[in-house]
């Protein structure tokens, strides 16, 4: 794995893959930009910080596991197998486009992608399936989930989360990203989910909340959850939907399309400015 130890290097790293998201989302005319752009903190924190994992070998039996529950936010995931060696950084530019390997939800068959999702609610069952599987086994690995706070409206979701409970899956860490909006509005408006926090805590998660860009936050959730006994781990991270470009955060509308070309120049001057930031 491509290991960065500092939180320059992991801020530098975000505005990379916020850039390949942004290109290839543009050249394909079609996908979601807003859910994508507000999970790259988390899965910068876990493929280069956190995950144990071997582009060169991607069915290594100890690997920890992926899963992108939230699956039409995949042009962060594609960005980041990308970047991290698991297929041909050339290969982004043929997102959505028929023949790719690439399509608008994760296909198995990817390098790296370790189930079809898309379909939404499911992902956190077959995430419990696989930590159930590798305890069967013996193989001492993470399995890593992420949700749309608006997916898990979903019943299944809430099935699979007694089943995790039920089993002590401690092995088992799912993420919400907490971005507040899904594609009819605020989530809060769509269908009030109550005590977010408490409603996992009630369920019998091990339930934490982090701040979704913050990597000194994000880290200290992640040793959290590695070190808990006997329970599967939530972290509800709260992020902002297209963090990272001004004219896309908390916009609902931006949850569906892409960048066309005067913005996708605009959103760049954007990166630009947040990197020379960074270097000082």
């Amino acid at each position: 794995m491509k290991r960065i130890d500092d939180t320059t290097g992991l801020k530098k790293k975000a505005i990379e893959i916020r850039r390949s998201i942004l290109s290839m989302l543009s050249a394909a005319g079609s996908g979601h930009t807003g859910g994508s752009l507000s999970m790259v903190d988390i899965l910068v924190t876990l493929y280069y910080s956190k995950m144990n994992y071997d582009p060169k070998n991607p069915k290594w039996r100890d690997r920890d596991k992926f899963i992108l529950s939230k699956g039409h936010a995949c042009p962060a995931l594609y960005a980041v197998l990308a970047d991290v060696g698991f297929f041909p950084k050339s290969e982004l530019a043929t997102l959505r486009k028929l023949g790719s390997r690439l399509q608008g939800h994760p296909q198995y068959g990817l390098p790296g992608v370790e189930v079809s999702t898309g379909s939404l609610g499911q992902g956190l069952s077959v995430a419990a399936g696989m930590a159930i599987a590798d305890k069967m086994d013996n193989i001492n690995a993470r399995i890593y989930c992420i949700m749309g706070d608006g997916e898990t409206n979903e019943g299944q979701v809430w099935e699979a989360a007694m089943t995790a409970a039920h089993y002590k899956l401690n092995n088992l860490c799912a993420i919400v990203d907490f971005n507040k909006m899904q594609i009819d509005g605020w989530c809060c408006e769509v269908k009030s989910q109550g005590e977010y926090r408490d409603k996992w805590k009630n369920f019998g998660w091990h339930t934490i909340e982090a701040e979704g860009h913050d990597y000194d936050s994000l880290d200290k959730a992640f040793e959290e959850a590695k070190n808990v006994k006997g329970m599967p781990q939530m972290i509800i991270a709260h992020t902002i939907k297209g963090k990272g470009i001004s004219f896309i955060e908390n916009k609902v509308e931006w949850h569906g399309i892409s960048p066309k070309k005067d913005e996708l120049a605009k959103a760049f001057a954007e990166l630009d400015e947040q990197e020379k930031d960074l270097v000082g």
